[in-house]
């Protein structure tokens, strides 16, 4: 190598060796802050790119091994890690879907009993007529379903005497060895 060559490698080097440093001082000053801990966070801190990180295998361990880590925050409250939040966060989730589909059952409920409410004062009609009605709807439902359980138990049946006809014409078609001499 020429001494041009050596002199960039060697600056390439040292450039290396400053972001590296910066890097675990951003990581320790996180860890020491209680503040977020991510590939883009602690590569912000740092003033480096992202990529330098996943370059270096072991940074991004490192960075990836302390965001797992519980925080050392002094919140006075009990430590969590990265992985815990994202659990609760998760459980808060379906929690809340769980409750949105919860108030949309009572909500479907109460306007269903303030409609009987209005029905039965308006003095239009008895709700015994409706309840009678939803019953023989469920009645009818039930049937149907039935129905279509036995139409399809018949159509498997079919299916199966059709196959078995044409394997049996199939035998009988063929050309049995003592005809072909004749």
């Amino acid at each position: 190598m020429n001494s041009n060559t050596s002199g960039i490698a060697a600056a390439r080097q040292a450039h290396s060796t400053r972001c590296r440093q910066r890097v675990l001082a951003a990581l320790e000053q996180a860890v020491h802050l209680g503040a977020e801990i991510s590939i883009s966070s602690i590569a912000r801190r740092a003033g480096v790119d992202r990529s330098f990180l996943y370059r270096h295998s072991d940074l991004h361990a490192a960075v990836l091994l302390k965001a797992a880590e519980p925080t050392t925050a002094k919140t006075g409250g009990p430590s969590v890690s990265r992985p815990s939040l994202i659990t609760d966060l998760a459980n808060a989730h379906e929690r809340i879907a769980r409750l949105s589909r919860e108030n949309a059952q009572v909500r479907q409920r109460l306007s269903e009993h303030l409609g009987e409410e209005v029905w039965r004062e308006s003095g239009l009609g008895a709700p015994d007529d409706v309840d009678r009605l939803h019953h023989r709807v469920t009645e009818l439902e039930q049937h149907t379903a039935e129905q279509r359980r036995q139409l399809s138990e018949r159509d498997d049946e079919l299916d199966a005497a059709r196959a078995a006809n044409r394997e049996l014409m199939t035998r009988l078609n063929r050309p049995h060895p003592d005809e072909s001499n004749h």
